[in-house]
Order: structure tokens, then sequence, then C-alpha cells
């Protein structure tokens, strides 16, 4: 493969080899672009590059190569949320903290677990692809005099800490910048892909700080940019670096430059847009949290796209579920609610973040008026985006009721708490101008909301089609975000017939994720607090897919409506000094009228098994319970037979709510239950019961089975969405927990080898789920339905070992399977923490999965079931662990 860089010459431009600096632990944080290597890698031989650039055999000047390339694009490949295998993107200018440079190495490295043996064997592959001339960064400080006598014992003890792709470089030759269709090809060949490192195109480039190339330079990395994007598809982030020091290290004529591309380069070429103001100089942790804040984003725009009317990760029947709560933001500026944060997030799930009530928003109006006196050189737009952070990082260390928030690899994001982001007009209880211009804005500052990576966006459904339509497109095709439809009718009243359509038009044209309809009552003689709750029922009925419905009324005469409203409450909260609205309740007041009025009876639950002490259960869903503070009870149901728990008081309580079933009663439990869900008939057992009413009120049992999902949940995280044929999970043992790691292992699409010491019990999985049964482990290809000879007949391998042994067996894998590529080794014990089976592939380097993250996983599933809300994902794994690590004695 050719190595392409496009040298600056005076216009003129000459190719040369692809860069990849890989940074080493050992290293200073300040980036050091390549110097003086000029040669490609390949095979082990060092060749020299080619340094022409001719097309059609004459040499081009920079800004006609440029239009001709875009104008020789194939068609446009936008990005795609599902099986995203692609680099990330950087865009942007760094100061002298070395922002991006230093974001894209902590991005990198996160995205494969922090596994410094897996990004070294990442630069090995394009090392020998000839994709990358590896670079280590060297040491800028003046006094590293000793630097070489430490080299090579330096040398022995560096591991990669995370790799970026500089898309500008500076050598002895002078400025050059990476040709897009380099990457293309790289990306077509799966030499690059979402782990192998992450492309930087810094706009601040010590390249740029020769003003005889400024112009050209930016020529061709804008053209780099917008074939990144639009061509190859690529998630792309624009990282808005805005110093407020003056000695901050960003020059004056890096922020002029930074004007200039930032409306024409830097928005339109990217989704996503973070804020930096002085972390990357600062000497504090405040850089951790920009970190984990592009995670964060990353982890959203990386989602499956939300599905109205859905269920499941990322969809609103959870996320505004049952007994939710959203608190009001109504500060002019955001660190103003900071004495109140800890306690407000204890009571509540989401923050609104009210952008039209912030100082920041009568500046935004201000400089798009033209008055830019008022705004005294601030960046209106910067400071909305960079205080909705803020927020985050305020939240982040109380954010207990968090939900789960998937991160590539194994990783979660479990303190995340989610955000509203809303722009609300003056004439629907807010304080934006909705006159033409002003609406034309507040559809601007949505957008802004969406580059944000907001949970949450509410969009007022009463204004221009076309706007909205264009909002509505891009957040459907380049988003995640949650829309939440909405309409306040304020200072007059509307009919039941009226109030239904609002709800119909707030579905967005079937757009909208939730509906929020806010009305007003002129007095309350005939519970007309109730009007918005029963339009809200009977809207419900009108159009399908259901989706959550929110109603209110305003003033002090709706208070009640806030009681009676079952999803995604707003609320204010007793420490504020002020309330939001009229009429608004605290989430303790809300909880308090519910149990009052019998819409959240205090429920039972339990866990029914035999010989169960051992159980970690009643801890963590009782843990959960109190974390959003629902009134329910959960308990050990310890019985030999099901026909004793069946008879007893808890199953024949009225405020039954449900069970999980443990051994031995998973399939005798079967049936006791009305409803088998499709998992649950398929795996041949019941872990959960759920209660349900049906329209005459009457008791329903539903029988289903989460524990597949604590197994398909960790190896999807770790394996992603694309398995390649003769990829194998060998599953061990052949009881119950079995039949779930073979319905999970068929879910995630790998093919199933058995291997149990009862033949016949294995012979029986095989049959029902399909696969194949090894007689032994041997790697003997020559010994007939050996696992050897099952591999070699089929040019497989074992990407997952699934073990459902028991601990005390003390089964090791044969040395054969970990001599290779190391397979992922799921051990579905949580008592003892490490069994021998971890300890071996621990110790050789495999990627493990213990049987305490199958635990909360399966029981975060059955708190949504039982709730219908997001479970508070960190509280749980928290008690896990803390009943499963081994302690000083053990």
């Amino acid at each position: 493969m050719e190595m392409r860089r496009r040298y600056i010459r005076g216009g003129v431009m000459a190719p040369l080899n692809l860069c990849v600096i890989a940074m080493m632990v050992s290293a200073v944080t300040s980036f050091v672009t390549p110097t003086s290597s000029t040669s490609v890698i390949s095979g082990g031989v060092v060749a020299e590059s080619s340094r022409s650039y001719t097309k059609s055999g004459v040499t081009m000047p920079l800004s006609a190569t440029v239009d001709a390339e875009v104008e020789s694009s194939s068609k446009k490949s936008s990005f795609k949320f599902d099986n995203y295998d692609k680099p990330i993107v950087l865009l942007g200018l760094s100061s002298e903290g070395n922002e991006l440079q230093r974001l894209a190495l902590s991005l990198s490295a996160s995205l494969v677990g922090n596994n410094p043996q897996t990004m070294q064997s990442t630069l090995d592959k394009l090392e020998r692809s000839q994709g990358a001339l590896l670079v280590a960064e060297d040491d800028d400080d003046e006094d590293n005099e000793d630097a070489e006598s430490k080299a090579s014992d330096e040398q022995q003890q560096q591991q990669v800490a995370g790799i970026s792709l500089s898309a500008v470089g500076l050598d002895e030759e002078g400025p050059f910048v990476l040709d897009a269709g380099l990457i293309g090809e790289l990306i077509r060949e799966k030499t690059l892909s979402l782990t192998s490192g992450v492309v930087v195109l810094d706009f601040n480039h010590a390249a740029f700080h020769n003003k005889e190339f400024e112009v050209d330079l930016i020529r061709a990395l804008s053209s780099v940019a917008k074939q990144l994007y639009e061509e190859l598809g690529l998630l792309s982030v624009y990282v808005n670096v805005q110093p407020d020091d003056a000695d901050s290290g960003m020059s004056d004529k890096a922020k002029e430059r930074k004007d200039m591309i930032e409306k024409d380069v830097l928005i339109p070429f990217s989704d996503y847009e973070i804020c930096v103001k002085n972390e990357g100089t600062a000497d504090d942790s405040s850089w951790d949290n920009i970190e984990w804040e592009l995670q964060r984003m990353i982890g959203r725009a990386l989602l499956a796209p939300p599905v109205v009317g859905g269920t499941g990760t990322n969809s609103a029947d959870l996320m505004m579920g049952l007994n939710t709560f959203f608190l009001s933001l109504s500060f002019p500026h955001v660190e103003d609610a900071s004495p109140y944060i800890e306690q407000m997030c204890l009571d509540v799930d989401s923050m609104e973040y009210r952008v039209d009530l912030l100082q920041a928003a009568k500046d935004y109006l201000a400089k798009a008026s033209g008055d830019d006196d008022s705004c005294n050189d601030k960046d209106p737009r910067f400071d909305i985006l960079y205080q909705q952070q803020r927020l985050r990082f305020m939240c982040r260390p109380n954010a207990q009721r968090a939900p789960a928030l998937p991160f590539a690899g194994s990783g979660i994001i479990d303190d995340a708490l989610p955000i509203v982001y809303t722009v609300r007009t003056a004439h629907q209880a807010g304080t934006w101008p909705d006159d033409e211009e002003g609406i034309k804005h507040m559809f601007d500052l949505l957008e802004l909301g969406l580059r944000s990576g907001a949970e949450v966006l509410d969009v007022e459904s009463a204004w221009d089609a076309k706007l909205t339509d264009k909002l509505m497109k891009r957040a459907k095709d380049r988003h995640t975000s949650l829309i939440l439809g909405s309409h306040h009718v304020v200072g007059e009243e509307v009919s039941m017939d009226e109030a239904i359509e609002l709800y119909r038009q707030c579905r967005m044209d079937g757009r909208a994720h939730g509906a929020k309809v806010v009305l007003s009552i002129n007095g309350n003689d005939n519970d007309e607090d109730q009007l918005a709750y029963k339009a809200s029922i009977a809207a419900a009925k009108m159009d399908k897919p259901e989706i959550p419905n929110i109603g209110l009324i305003l003033g002090e005469d709706g208070s009640y409506s806030r009681i009676l409203n079952p999803r995604f409450t707003p609320v204010t909260h007793e420490t504020l000094p002020f309330k939001a609205a009229p009429g608004q309740l605290t989430a303790a007041e809300i909880m308090a009228g519910r149990l009052l009025t019998g819409q959240v009876p205090t429920e039972r639950y339990a866990i029914l098994g035999h010989n169960i002490a051992y159980s970690v259960s009643p801890q963590m869903q009782g843990s959960a319970f109190a974390a959003v503070k629902l009134p329910h009870t959960y308990t050990r149901a310890d019985v030999e037979t099901v026909e004793e728990f069946v008879e007893g008081p808890i199953w024949n309580d009225d405020n039954f709510g449900g069970c999980s079933v443990t051994i031995p009663h998973k399939a005798n439990i079967i049936p006791h239950v009305d409803v088998l869900t499709d998992a649950a008939k398929e795996i041949g057992s019941v872990n959960t019961v759920i209660v349900k009413k049906d329209k005459k009120g009457t008791r329903v049992l539903i029988g289903d089975n989460t524990d597949w999902k604590g197994i398909y949940n960790p190896l999807r995280r770790r394996i992603g969405d694309k398995i390649k044929s003769g990829s194998y999970a060998l599953i061990l043992g052949g009881g119950g927990t079995a039949r779930a790691a073979a319905y999970a292992a068929t879910k995630l699409g790998l093919d199933r080898i058995y291997y149990n010491r009862t033949p016949e019990k294995a012979q029986d999985l095989a049959t029902e789920f399909g696969g194949s049964v090894a007689s032994s482990l041997s790697d003997d290809a020559d010994t007939k339905n050996s696992l050897g000879a099952i591999l070699a007949e089929n040019q497989g391998n074992v990407q997952v070992v699934i073990s459902t042994l028991p601990a005390a067996a003390e089964f090791e894998l044969p040395e054969w399977i970990l001599s290779s590529a190391l397979p992922i080794v799921f051990d579905v014990n949580y008592k003892p923490y490490n069994t021998a089976l971890l300890l071996q592939t621990t110790a050789k380097g495999c990627d493990v999965v213990r049987g305490s993250e199958m635990l909360w996983e399966q029981g975060v599933g059955q708190f949504e079931l039982w709730t219908g809300r997001t479970a508070p994902y960190g509280v749980m794994k928290k008690v896990v662990l803390e009943n499963c690590l081994p302690t000083e004695a053990d």
C-alpha cells in the first residue's frame, strides 16, 4: 500500500507516509510531533516512501487538488449507530494543554478497556500492515539530560497507554497533511477500527505556526475533515477549547483561526461537541471530568437508536418510567446550584437543564441581535454547552440513581445522571422569545442539545414545521437522544377533546418517544386537576405504538396532578430557596401522596430457593428499592418445595410484587405462573416472577428468565455485534445455567460446543439449542468428537468459554486452549470471587467475567421488570462487590 502524506510546499502537496503516535506511560503529557523519520516499515524492512504527488502525471496546486478530490468523491456515507467499527475523529484547536492529543490517547485506551496488551497488539498490527510508522513521544523538558542513559531501561518498562493518529504533522521536510483516502483504505481492510486508535485533526498543531503554510494547511485539513465526516461516515467530535485565562497558551492567532473555521468546518463536520476551558493546563483533577465526559458522549453516540414505543436500553419506557422524577433547575448560572446538588441527586432520576433561564441564553440572544457590547467578548454558545457539562460533573459523585450506560468493551458508565435539555418559550411557561427570529434561534439551541449528547431533548410541538422536521431528522439520523414532545397551555382552559388532541400533536407525527402536556385550569370544583391525567389515558388508547404520556396542571390548583402523573414528573426540592414553578412539589411529597392514595403500595418481593443464606439478592434488591425511594421489601423464602411458598403468605399477599427464583425451584415454579415469556420457554426455567393486573384487575403471574441476560450483556459488551464465522462458545456443564448460557450464546451469534461429564446432558443441550458435543477437551484432531477435532473440521476457534461448573470442581482448561488466541472466560460462580479457572486464565491474560457481574446484570433486569423504571446500576453493582470481594481473611 502506498503511504500518503501531502507535503505543503508553497501551495503544492507531495505525499509521504502516515504517522501514528503511540503515547507511552513514561512520556510527559505534552505532545511532540514526529521529527526526522521519513520511512515506513514494510514487513520488517525499512523502505523509503515516495515523495511525489501527481494526478494524471501533473503535480497539482493545493487548491485544485482539494477541490478535485471533493468533487470526485463517491457517494456520502453517513454515520451509522449499529455495528459502528470505525475510528473516532477529534477535531479542534488545542492550547498548550495539548487537549486533543491527550483526549485521543485516553479515549483510545478506554475503548479497549485500558488493556496495554491489546493496545500493543494493535500497534503491532498497524506496523505489519504498513499502516503506520510508530513514534514514541519525546520529552520536552530542558532538564531531561539523563534521558538517553535511562532509555534502554525505560524501554523495557514502557506500556502503550493510547494510540493517536494525527492527520497533520511536521518533520524536517516541513508540514504535511494525511491523505483521507488512506484512512478509508485502512478502514476497508480492517486495519483501522473503533479500537485501533483515534484520528486527530488539530488546527493548532505546530505545523500551523509557520505563517507561510497556514492558509494551505487550513484548506487541506478542512478537506480531510469533510471527507472523513461526509464520505467515510466517521463519528466526529469537536473539542471546543476556549481557555478563559490570558496566559492559557492559546495565541491570539490561534483564536482568530478558530473563529474563522468554527462555523464552516468544526461544527458542520462533527456531530458532537465537548467544551474545555482551563482543564488542560490545570493542576487539579478537573481533567479527569473532561475525559469522562468524552467517554460518556461516545457511549451515548454508539447506543442503538431509540425506538418509538420500544423497551430496554435507551428507551423512554424506562427513562421516563414509573415513579421517575426530574428536577427543574431555574438558576441563571449552573454553579449557583452547587450547594444543593448532593441532596437533590438523592431524590431525582434526571436534571432538567433550562437553557432559557440561563444568563448565557440572554447573552446568546444579545449576540444574535448584534449587541456584542453586552456580551463582553463572551461566547454564549460555548457557555451554554460548558455549563451543562458542569452540571454533569457536579452530579457525578452523587448520581446513585443513574442508569447503566454501556461503553465499549467491558465498560459501564454508571455515574452519569441523565439531563433533560429544554428551551421553553414565553407563551409556554418559559422565557425564550417566540417571535420568528426567536424560534429560529431556539431550534439552533435544540440542535446544540443534540450535539451535547443530552439524554432527553424537550421539543415544543407547536412551531415551524420545516424547522421541526429538520431537527427531528437530524435527531433520528445522527443522534440517540430521546425526544419528548411537549405543549403548555397557559392562562386558558381546554376541553377533554382538545387535551387529547394536544397529546396526539406531541407525538410529533410518530417521531417523539414521549409526550408531555401541561394545562391550565381556572378552578377545581369538579376535579379539573385530573383533566391532564384522564386525557393522557384516553390519548394512549388512540395511537400505536404507545409512548409515555406526562400530564400536569399549572399552578397551585394543579398540585394533585403531579401526584396523579405516574411517569417522569418535574419536581422541586426542599433544599432549594425557591420553586421553579407554582404548584411544584418535591419528589418526597409526591411519593408520600402516592402512598396515601394507594397509587404506590408497599409491595413484597422475595428470593425463592433452598439453602440460600448465602444469597446477595436481598441486599442488592433492597438497596436498589431504597435508592429510588420505593417502599418495597425483599426477603428470603427458603423452602424445600415450591408448594410451601405458593401456599404461603408472601405469594398470596395482595401486595405481592414478584420474586426471584433460584435453585432448586427454577423449573418447579413453572406450573404456578400464568404466562411464560419466550426466553423462559426456550430455556425451560424461570428465575423471575412478575405480577401484573389485567383489564379487570385480576392478578396475572408472568414467568421470565433474566439469567441469560446476565450472561449475554457482559459478553455482548466485550465481543460486540460482529461475530466472525467459526467463533465458538465452549459451554461447560449441563444444568439450568448451562441452558441459559446456550440461549445467550445463540443470541450472540456464537456457534456452540458443549462439554459435560454426563454426555447425555450435553447432548440434550445440543438437541435443543443446536451445536456440537465434545467427548473430550483434547486438542487431538484425529480423535473423533474431541474439541480439537470439532474446531479443526469447522476451521473454528474458541472465542468464549462459559463455565457453569461448581467452584468446588476446581476445573481448569487444558493449556492448549490458552496457547494462541485467548478466549473470554466466563465463570458463573460469584462465590468464591476467584475460582481455580479464573486464577488460571487471569494469569494467562484472558479477559474474564465473574459470576458477580452476572448476578448484578440479571438483578438489574429483574428490578426493571418489576418496577417499570431504570435501575440504579451503580448501587446494585456496589452491593454485590461488597459481598463478593475476598476479604483479608480469605
